[in-house]
């Protein structure tokens, strides 16, 4: 059964390792915490340049929902800045990760345990179709604006930084209808 999630019921959190905080959308199994998570998916928010916490066996991938820009060292070489030309990075998490801001910026965020799933994160557009390709879907309305998303028996109204998750039982093909263009971050976990 599908699984609305408004932004106002969405509480943050420190960091693992303190240095920002996290707003927990989704997580599984239930109740799971940093360390025994199969998958979770959040908002972080990056006040300040640091180091990110340290996920060993974790694949990450973020993509920028507000803020200029934040630019990203990974393991103290390769160096990436997420910004509106290039909002998004995929990177193993036991790589030192080094942030650093001008501005507070938010991020979203996918976690998955690599020998236990795997995620794909891209960024679509409302108005349009929706089909299920894997055992969970989370949709995340990133852009302004509303997107009513809606199968043959279910029907969801999402503000901005409101989710969807959509589970194995729901309905393979979704319409996104939005009065205007709005960008909305799909992650299919593949489990």
């Amino acid at each position: 059964m599908a699984t609305f999630i408004p932004q106002e019921y969405l509480r943050a959190a420190p960091w693992k390792n303190g240095g920002g905080s996290t707003t927990e959308i989704a997580i599984s199994p239930p109740g799971a915490g940093f360390d025994d998570f199969d998958w979770r998916i959040s908002l972080a928010t990056i006040t300040a340049s640091g180091p990110f916490s340290s996920f060993p066996g974790i694949d990450r991938s973020l993509m920028l929902v507000d803020g200029d820009s934040v630019q990203l060292t990974l393991d103290g070489t390769r160096k990436v800045t997420l910004n509106a030309a290039q909002p998004m990075l995929w990177f193993p998490g036991e790589a030192a990760v080094e942030a650093q801001v001008k501005g507070p910026t938010t991020d979203f965020n996918v976690m998955t345990r690599r020998d236990r799933c795997r995620h794909q994160l891209e960024k679509i557009t409302a108005p349009g179709k929706l089909v299920r390709r894997s055992a969970a879907t989370l949709l995340f309305v990133a852009g302004e604006g509303h997107v009513l998303v809606r199968a043959s028996d279910q029907q969801f109204a999402l503000a901005r930084h409101d989710a969807l998750l959509l589970d194995a039982d729901d309905a393979q093909e979704w319409r996104l209808d939005a009065l205007q263009r709005t960008a909305v971050f799909r992650v299919d976990l593949f489990i």
